[in-house]
């Protein structure tokens, strides 16, 4: 089973690569943007697996899905989650 933080996209760079920031942490990757159905966007929210952007987001299901794991976390860990 796999777990994913939606990832938004803070750069879009040279071949369908994309810089991204996880949830609200300060943690940034690169993905792969080639698999997405429409062209991303600076702002766009992303879930990605395995360095690839797998489907895109609306910020209303970003947030939805980042609470939740917020909630998740502190249930486990009896602290606030930090993303």
């Amino acid at each position: 089973m796999c777990l994913a933080i939606p990832a938004q996209i803070v750069e879009l760079e040279p071949s369908d690569m994309a810089r991204v920031r996880v949830g609200e942490s300060s943690t940034f990757l690169s993905a792969s943007t080639m698999l997405l159905p429409e062209p991303p966007r600076v702002g766009d929210y992303v879930i990605v697996h395995a360095g690839f952007a797998l489907h895109s987001l609306t910020p209303e299901e970003a947030e939805s899905s980042l609470a939740a794991l917020r909630e998740l976390a502190e249930a486990v860990e009896g602290q606030p989650a930090n993303f």
